[in-house]
């Protein structure tokens, strides 16, 4: 497969400092891309605004997850001790919530918590062992000092010529059209 052949996947621009990355994030917003994202080393401040992604959904998943873990240990306590094996222990009724707070505390933490770790995984579509900006060779400054702008081809946006010098306008350090790779 030539070189002229091979299909592009991406853009990948890199920068040297958090605010030409910041500055750079705020233009591609600007400039209506969709498939877009930006690399860096450690969390930037206010990037999640300047790449005008909404609030997460996280808080609303951990949430309900929290109330359904509640609810599941009032029900479950209500059934056992109502219905199910009825004992009165020191004189106490069935439904004596005091006593019911520390499963009802452990179960809401519980499904919190699973809620937590699985809806981020959903939500940042994580395990994704593949993705294109591993092609470059570059990309792999980004755990250390490098910032990466990468805009994919399958952007409705996305044109060679134009976004090229569109993100040759950002003042880029380096831009690297990253291609399909050659099965071996």
């Amino acid at each position: 497969m030539s070189e002229q052949s091979k299909r592009p996947l991406l853009y990948l621009a890199e920068f040297e400092t958090a605010d030409q990355i910041m500055a750079a994030a705020e233009k591609c917003r600007d400039e209506g891309f969709e498939h877009w994202d930006v690399h860096t080393p450690y969390p930037v401040h206010g990037m999640d605004q300047a790449m005008g992604l909404p609030d997460s959904r996280l808080g609303w998943i951990v949430l309900a997850c929290g109330l359904t873990g509640l609810s599941l240990a009032v029900l479950m306590m209500q059934w056992m001790n109502g219905f199910d094996y009825p004992l009165i222990i020191g004189g106490k009724p069935a439904d004596a919530y005091p006593s019911m707070v520390p499963i009802m505390f452990e179960l809401t933490v519980l499904l919190s918590a699973f809620g937590a770790t699985f809806g981020m995984l959903g939500l940042n579509k994580i395990p994704r062992h593949h993705h294109p900006v591993f092609y470059s060779d570059r990309f792999e400054a980004c755990s250390n000092d490098r910032y990466y702008v990468s805009v994919e081809a399958e952007d409705r946006k996305f044109d060679i010529e134009k976004t090229k010098a569109f993100l040759e306008g950002l003042s880029p350090s380096h831009l690297e059209l990253v291609t399909e790779q050659e099965e071996s």
